[in-house]
């Protein structure tokens, strides 16, 4: 049904098709007996729990954040088989993001570009809705700043959103990665990395339940900034990295440069930053030699392509643009 859909689904704009597949999926699973049924047709039929940062897994595949930006489709998710999901990125108060058009499909690709501009509800609101979360399934919080706060004050707003959504999700994640909040990518360095987390490792030392904090980077690095990386979250006490991040790259691309100037910047994803990413997950494997876990995200569409991620040394593994290509049976098809 997917594939008789989807070129009709992109033939609308993607933010608008999103809300709009995901918000009849819901109603159908909600019909009496046809729903339950179509639910059993989502879910993998040999799931396998694994253990990660202290935590349980339903299974190794989950959504990267950025697909549930505000917490509000975490029921459906769960339906689909997803182990985990990430929402946000999250921050302190509510931002609308960049204009539209914002998101870009590139086909040829099997990419996405998108400037979204960590658009969200923000915290307090997305708070509410983690409340009323689903249960077994592991919610990750993925937190930024907002736009107008200054780099030198954004320690203050990771702060702000790492204390609000604490309680309600599983595991923290620091997003200092994306790169269409201007400067962000400036934070990945070693002064503000250290700091932030011994803030927010004070913090946690005060709650009633320990959480892992982890810390989500870009592919765009070469090897000698992945080993000065690595220095960094080692001594930041790092529970966690997440590899990687959209890049700002451009290269080896189907679809013609007069298109890719049209849409402008902003981070690409799916396809295209499938080797990048796993180069970047490789590297920081050999480096950090097991001592803190990895995640995978990048470019996975099929099984083949979460194997790949899980023998460059990830635990779990993350997509999000092969959900929009291959559709909502992605999850049964990688892990069946």
């Amino acid at each position: 049904m997917y594939k008789l859909l989807k070129p009709l689904f992109f033939l609308l704009a993607p933010e608008t098709v999103h809300v709009f597949a995901l918000s009849s999926l819901s109603i159908v699973l909600k019909i009496p007996f046809l729903g339950q049924w179509i639910k059993k047709g989502f879910l993998p039929s040999h799931p396998q729990t694994v253990f990660f940062a202290g935590i349980e897994f339903p299974n190794a595949l989950g959504l990267a954040a950025g697909f549930d930006k505000n917490a509000k489709w975490l029921s459906l998710l769960k339906d689909l088989g997803f182990g985990h999901v990430e929402i946000g990125t999250v921050t302190p108060e509510p931002q609308p993001g960049n204009p539209k058009p914002r998101l870009f499909r590139l086909p040829q690709d099997n990419a996405l570009i998108n400037r979204m501009g960590f658009n969200n509800d923000g915290v307090e609101a997305i708070v509410e809705r983690l409340k009323r979360r689903p249960s077994g399934l592991v919610v990750g919080g993925n937190i930024g700043k907002n736009k107008n706060t200054p780099n030198e004050e954004a320690q203050s707003d990771y702060t702000i959103a790492f204390n609000a959504i604490y309680d309600y999700v599983d595991y923290l994640v620091v997003n200092i990665s994306s790169p269409n909040t201007p400067g962000l990518r400036d934070l990945q360095e070693d002064k503000f990395i250290t700091e932030l987390f011994a803030i927010l490792q004070e913090i946690r030392s005060k709650k009633n339940v320990w959480k892992p904090i982890l810390l989500k980077i870009a592919p765009d690095f070469n090897p000698l900034q992945i080993h000065s990386l690595v220095a960094s979250i080692k001594r930041a006490k790092v529970d966690g990295v997440i590899a990687t991040n959209t890049t700002i790259a451009r290269s080896n691309l189907n679809t013609s440069p007069k298109k890719i100037a049209a849409m402008g910047n902003g981070g690409l994803s799916g396809r295209p930053v499938f080797e990048s990413s796993n180069t970047v997950l490789e590297l920081l494997s050999a480096e950090l030699a097991g001592t803190i876990p990895l995640i995978g995200v990048g470019g996975v569409f099929n099984k083949k392509d979460y194997n790949e991620k899980i023998s460059r040394g990830a635990s779990l593994v993350q997509l999000y643009t092969g959900f929009i290509y291959v559709g909502p049976l992605i999850v049964r098809k990688i892990l069946s």
